[in-house]
Formats: structure tokens, sequence, C-alpha cells
């Protein structure tokens, strides 16, 4: 049966901005937060503690954190790679997370790329960041990338996906959400990954993060809704990719999300308009349209050219 209602994690202000090789301000980033939460999203995916090396847009991180403000009903989370990250991210009270992000690949070809270990070593290392995070008061919630396909061994299945499942509730993990990094997937591909999702998680604690390199997620979505999975992240303004994953675009579009989920009768809490002006804000920061069709042709419907929509914010 479909849902009534789909919670929206909006991981723009991380998943999305992380790739973009432009350095956008901090003040641009709480910006975007505080746009985004003034458009009803009640989860915001902020920033990331990984190292400036690797990642030198995330290295404002603690400045975007302790900037936003903090309305009650709304979770701010925040990646951690390893416990130096978790600890960096517990370090100042007034930049404190309410829940933390940690990622496994279902691929072991993708995890000795690029983290030179295999999947059940890579899981292990978080054990001890949940054990601190939990001991904290922190969920935490586990994201498992290249769940349907992977850049270098190709087409993954069902079953190494449920491995990083098993793996994953051994070590504690709360959520588990099931990420097509490289935008792959097509429906029956994605209900049967998370068909052994739901073997190990509730209803409630499963979520979907489709990349639309092939126009699949919101069809993929779509799927997931049949399954009664609501609970979703995407990206304002369809920002982001995977720098690890050539040829990935972005993430779905929130905004295409949200269009179509209200088009369906089902709830999400979230003003389109105002999300399209969230988009609009950091497409004109990064001095591009956005990449969300129903962001611009909301936009278009207002008289807002498109190429200058946010240009100057």
């Amino acid at each position: 049966m479909m849902p009534t209602h789909v919670t929206l994690v909006d991981v723009g202000p991380r998943d999305g901005l992380q790739n973009e090789a432009q350095p956008v301000a901090a003040a641009q980033k709480i910006e975007l937060v505080h746009r985004l939460q003034a458009a009803g999203l009640k989860e915001i995916e902020v920033t990331s503690y990984v190292s400036p090396k690797w990642v030198p847009q995330m290295a404002d991180n603690a400045e975007v954190m302790r900037g936003i403000r903090r309305p009650p009903g709304v979770r701010h989370s925040v990646l951690v790679p390893n416990m130096k990250g978790l600890e960096a991210a517990l370090t100042d009270p007034a930049a404190r997370p309410d829940e933390v992000v940690v990622f496994g690949a279902a691929s072991e070809a993708f995890s000795r790329r690029n983290i030179n270990c295999s999947v059940a070593e890579s899981i292990e290392r978080f054990r001890p960041v949940v054990a601190a995070a939990h001991e904290a008061g922190l969920k935490v919630r586990g994201a498992i990338s290249c769940a349907v396909g992977c850049p270098y061994q190709g087409e993954v299945t069902p079953d190494e996906v449920e491995l990083v499942v098993r793996l994953m509730k051994a070590i504690g993990v709360d959520h588990c959400g099931i990420a097509d990094t490289i935008g792959v997937g097509t429906p029956r591909r994605v209900q049967a990954v998370m068909e052994r999702a739901l073997k190990h998680y509730p209803l409630v604690e499963v979520s979907g993060h489709f990349h639309d390199t092939y126009g699949q997620a919101l069809a993929n979505i779509y799927a997931c809704l049949e399954m009664g999975i609501h609970h979703f992240d995407a990206s304002v303004a369809g920002l982001g990719g995977c720098p690890y994953a050539k040829g990935a675009t972005g993430n779905v579009a929130t905004e295409d999300v949200v269009f179509m989920l209200h088009g369906m009768g089902i709830a999400t809490g979230i003003d389109l308009d105002a999300l399209v002006d969230a988009g609009a804000y950091i497409s004109g920061v990064l001095g591009r349209p956005p990449v969300s069709r129903a962001g611009k042709a909301l936009l278009a419907k207002r008289g807002v050219a498109v190429e200058a929509a946010g240009a100057g914010a």
C-alpha cells in the first residue's frame, strides 16, 4: 500500500556541494540550510567531518554547524568517516549534530579501490564510531553505496547488498539507507535490493538514495513507494554526484520528488515554491541553472529567467 506521508532528507548541503570544485562560502551554505528549513524540510544532511585534504569543500564543517539555526523538530545530520571525524563533530556543543551518517560500499571492487580494504573490514571500522555515537545520544544512519551497480565491477547483486545490511545491523547501525550511487538502478532491481534490507530493518528504518544518471530515479522511488517505503534522500536543485564514480550525475532533485509526491496526494510537509526558491538560490551561487526539471518549469511559469535565477546571491 502506498504511504500517505513521505519524509525527505535533503542531502544537498553535504552530498550535493561536496562534489563542487567551486568553493562555496560557509555563509552561503548556512543560508541554504535556512532556506530548506523555511521550505519545511525536517531532515537535512548539513556537512561532513572528513579530511579537508580529500574534500576541501567541507573544511568549514564546524563553522557551518555553529552558524545554522536549530528550529524544533528539525534534525541536522553529518557524515563521519571514522572516530576522528566523530570526535571533531562532538568537540563543540554549539556544532553538535542530531545524527551521524556512516557509509560502506556493497561492492568489493569499490571498497578496495577507494579505501584499500574489504567491505567487511570497512564496516568493522565503524563499530567504535557507532558505539561512541550511541553513548553521546546520537542516532546512526548507515548508507550503503553502489547498492545496484559499481563503476568498477559492474552489477552488484542483492546478496552482496544483504551482506552489508547484516554487517551494519551487527555493529548497531540504527537506519539502513540503500544508495544507487551511479544511477544505474531500475525499478525491479531496486525492489529486489530493498527486499533484502527489509529482512533486517523495519520499514520505518529503511530509505532510498537515488542518482539520476539514466533518468530512473523517480521511477525507482515510485517502486519503493509500492513497497511502503516512505523515507528518501534527495538533493535540492539536483546538486551532487560521486567524486569517485566517473559520469555519475547528481542525486534526484528534491523539487522533482516533491512535485511527484504531491501530485500523487502524498504529503511531505514541504512548500514546493519555497523549495524551488532554495534551489534557485544555490544554483545562482554556483552560477548555473537548477538541474531540477520541476524547479525550472515552476520558475519559468513565474516568468523568472532560469539562467539568472538566484544569480548574484
